[in-house]
């Protein structure tokens, strides 16, 4: 009769072990990356830093990402779902427009107030940002556009006026003129930019 092989008790111990070291090692490397480009922005990130920060030689930093897009989803992951972007799906209900775009205007102004440094290096340095990425930034804004474009009516020149107001207006760098460089309220500017939008439809 054929014997079954029993495994030392402490083996799956120790894989489940060195799995959770595994799983740590790699969310320091991660937060490391996304503290560094946080402070010094993507383009000045090197796997020198984020390997000394982590605690880690850069041969386990490649071990875990070993591509640029590999680390930079891990980053994205990590940082939004701390910092979630504001979600074009909470206006949908909303049908005056502009009463949506105010509404989307507070959130996104909040979101900037609250990502700002992120935003302001990541936007610095937008061309060492791996292509995956850099698509799927811009492809949010292209969705609240559309979202903020939805239900109006405007035809002809009107409605290019209005489409190139609506894509100022949630641009990171008009809401940092507005409330960094010219110190309005967030309220203020939104009340500010509603009406620009409003105006730019005549």
């Amino acid at each position: 009769m054929a014997t079954q092989t029993k495994q030392p008790a402490g083996r799956p111990y120790r894989k489940r072990k060195r799995a959770l070291s595994e799983l740590e090692t790699r969310e320091r490397i991660t937060e490391a990356a996304v503290a560094l480009h946080q402070i010094v922005g993507p383009a000045r990130t090197t796997v020198k830093a984020i390997a000394e920060r982590a605690g880690v030689d850069r041969a386990t930093v490649y071990r875990h990402f070993p591509t640029v897009q590999a680390l930079f989803d891990a980053c994205t992951s990590h940082y939004y779902a701390r910092h979630p972007m504001p979600g074009p799906e909470q206006w949908a209900e909303i049908m005056p427009p502009d009463e949506r775009l105010r509404t989307a205007l507070l959130q996104l102004y909040a979101w900037y107030a609250e990502t700002e440094q992120m935003l302001r290096t990541g936007i610095r340095d937008i061309d060492h940002v791996p292509a995956e990425s850099r698509e799927a930034f811009f492809g949010y804004f292209e969705v609240v556009h559309a979202a903020l474009m939805t239900n109006r009516r405007h035809r002809g020149r009107a409605r290019t006026r209005v489409s190139g107001a609506i894509a100022h207006a949630i641009n990171f760098n008009t809401w940092h003129s507005l409330v960094r460089e010219q110190q309005l309220s967030a309220d203020e500017a939104v009340t500010l930019i509603t009406a620009m939008v409003q105006a730019a439809a005549h």
